[in-house]
């Protein structure tokens, strides 16, 4: 095993701690460092300490922002009685990619995972359950993903929101465009058909 200098073995081992990144990826982003300008290591320390010190969650959706409430939950042109419900604030721009979604949000910060300790109280939900009993919102869309704890998420918090008067939509899932049919398993297909529509 490589022996590398204390700096550069802090630094692999802080790289390391990001997703999806590995011993060979964290070397590499850590040489590349080594190797960049004084001026653009600097920036690059720089960014992440105003990335720690200006952003906040969004104290309406939980949105990351430099700004409560954040662009979505102060625009005038957006309709602030419907929203969608996300997983994560990087689900926000899955969804903003449809260019059809004019709503607002709102961010759980995860899901129901009883096998990680992440119950209905590890969720933001408080402001969300608000917003529906004081009647300020008619349809809530739980977008979350259609895995075992996105669904089982789905399912809490539509039961928690259930007496309310509230329309509850769930995001219709099924093939992907531009796949084949033939790939698809027989969960994905099975939605597909369940979501059909009408031409």
């Amino acid at each position: 095993m490589t022996r590398y200098a204390e700096p550069m073995a802090r630094l692999i081992e802080e790289l390391k701690k990001l997703p999806g990144v590995g011993t060979k990826s964290a070397q590499r982003f850590a040489f590349h460092i080594l190797r960049s300008s004084d001026e653009d290591a600097a920036a690059l320390a720089e960014a992440v300490r105003g990335l720690k010190a200006n952003l906040r969650l969004c104290s309406v959706c939980n949105n990351v922002t430099d700004v409560d409430p954040c662009a979505y939950c102060a625009s005038p042109t957006r309709n602030h009685r419907l929203i969608c419900v996300v997983e994560e604030p990087t689900n926000i721009g899955a969804v903003e990619r449809t260019r059809g979604y004019q709503g607002v949000y709102h961010v759980l910060h995860g899901t129901l995972s009883p096998l990680h300790g992440v119950g209905p109280d590890q969720l933001r939900t408080r402001t969300l359950l608000t917003r529906v009993e004081l009647g300020e919102v008619d349809e809530v869309i739980l977008a979350t993903s259609p895995t075992l704890e996105g669904e089982a998420t789905a399912h809490w918090l539509a039961g928690a929101l259930r007496g309310h008067a509230v329309k509850i939509t769930r995001i219709a899932t099924g093939v992907p465009a531009g796949s084949d049919i033939e790939y698809a398993d027989e969960v994905t297909m099975a939605r597909a058909m369940e979501g059909r529509r009408e031409l």
